[in-house]
């Protein structure tokens, strides 16, 4: 089984990575949520702290959830009924609280893994509207056929609008899950993402703006 550990504490994950590889799985680590959404697809469970430098864990979360079906077990110092509620609800599987025991994380990882291999698979989101086909899962774009180089932001955004389906996505919650927190320079490099989305697909109406609120999917190929 192939499990991510992310997880800023040196500590943590240097007792930890060596406990599991003991018992049979394949570890990777990462001390930060930079790069966990290239590396969702090569793994089988990600052990996901809350605490980490760069991002919220809750907000990586969805982010993941955003891209992937991957199995997500929350591990984090934060115990209280709330945490674990939006946790829970950002999507993960399962949420352990430290310091707990090694085997009891195993049993839970395997658990997760167990119930995803039993259930039957989902269909993997791609989204079409005209010419543009936007393959969630694969983080690929082709218009007209072509593959459109977007960068991580740039999908990000983009697979947010496109999940929705055609209902309304707010600036808020584009801002809180691409960039976690919202600001005025977040909010002015949002206009500037959009922008050259529309610029880069060649199809300005695919992203409509709804005033005052936030974006949807068009209909509309040009």
């Amino acid at each position: 089984m192939r499990v991510l550990l992310v997880e800023d504490d040196d500590r943590v994950a240097g007792a930890l990575v060596p406990a599991l590889v003991r018992r049979g799985l394949t570890m990777q680590r990462l001390p930060s949520g930079a790069g966990v959404l290239d590396r969702v697809h090569d793994v089988d469970v990600i052990l996901l702290d809350l605490g980490l430098p760069d991002v919220d864990g809750v907000v990586l979360c969805r982010q993941i959830r955003a891209v992937s079906d991957v199995a997500v077990i929350v591990v984090s110092a934060r115990g209280e009924v709330n945490d674990r509620v939006h946790g829970l609800r950002a999507g993960a599987d399962d949420y352990l609280v430290k310091p707990y025991d090694v085997e009891e994380l195993l049993a839970r990882v395997e658990a997760v893994r167990r119930r995803r291999v039993e259930r039957p698979a989902p269909s993997v989101p791609v989204v079409e509207v005209g010419d543009v086909r936007i393959d969630l899962a694969r983080y690929e774009v082709l218009v007209a056929g072509e593959p459109i180089a977007l960068s991580r932001k740039e999908f990000q955004v983009l697979a947010l609008v496109a999940a929705a389906g055609g209902a309304v996505c707010s600036r808020e919650q584009v801002l809180n899950e691409v960039w976690g927190h919202r600001g005025a320079a977040e909010s002015r490099s949002l206009d500037v993402h959009v922008a050259t989305l529309r610029t880069k697909l060649g199809r300005p109406a695919l992203i409509e703006t709804v005033r005052g609120v936030g974006y949807r999917l068009g209909s509309r190929r040009d």
